[in-house]
């Protein structure tokens, strides 16, 4: 009776430890087919955002690496829905339209965001003058409370990482959502967050600043 008891309780294991092996198969096959996805999804972003993720300025287009991946999503849908980039004066936005028309499920747009995270975030070079970071990290703590002391944003909250990112996109940005470009369909609720905050920013000069300090952190 007890090597029975044995038997049974061996195979038991046995049969548990087959089953979690091949659970643990199947999660990486789906994983592999995921990141696959995700690959063949981004080739359509490439000429705007480059093969690396860092954006390209003569398309308008941002980098892309240092934001997460639930941001991402949500940015995709915003557009696929035309509550964000269906502005009249939303020149790069409209261009993003179509784009995220090829996003067909919710599963295509996470495969892709999580393709882009894994291409890594990496500093991009200022090109604006102007600036005052001294004066900007002032202004900046108006935007602790969401993007954080680090700038590197809070899901939580829909608020991105604002690090890595070229200094000419926070100020176009910046602009968008004081001018209503961005920020202004009711069904933004995050962009809505937002634009009462750009509204303290007084003039481009302000704007330079707040951007020149933000280029500081991450470093």
């Amino acid at each position: 009776m007890k090597s029975n008891r044995f038997d049974a309780g061996f195979y038991s294991s046995k049969s548990i430890l087959v089953a979690l092996t091949l659970l643990a198969v199947a999660v990486a096959s789906s994983t592999l087919k995921a990141d696959k996805r995700g690959e063949q999804l981004y080739r359509n972003c490439t000429i705007c955002h480059g093969p690396d993720g860092q954006g390209i300025p003569l398309q308008l287009a941002p980098a892309l690496t240092a934001l997460s991946e639930k941001y991402i999503v949500e940015q995709l849908k915003k557009y696929k829905a035309g509550i964000r980039g269906a502005h009249a004066e939303d020149t790069a936005g409209l261009r993003m339209l179509p784009m995220a028309q090829t996003m067909i499920t919710e599963d295509d747009m996470q495969a892709v965001a999580s393709y882009i995270v894994s291409l890594g975030s990496s500093p991009v070079e200022p090109t604006l003058e102007g600036g005052d970071p001294v004066k900007g990290q002032a202004t900046y703590a108006t935007c602790l409370a969401c993007h954080g002391p680090d700038g590197r944003g809070n899901d939580l909250l829909n608020a991105p990482s604002l690090v890595n990112q070229h200094d000419w996109y926070h100020l176009a940005q910046l602009k968008k959502f004081k001018s209503g470009v961005r920020g202004s369909n009711p069904q933004d609720i995050s962009g809505a967050q937002m634009r009462p905050m750009s509204m303290l920013l007084a003039d481009e000069q302000m704007m330079k600043d707040v951007v020149a300090y933000i280029k500081t952190l991450g470093k």
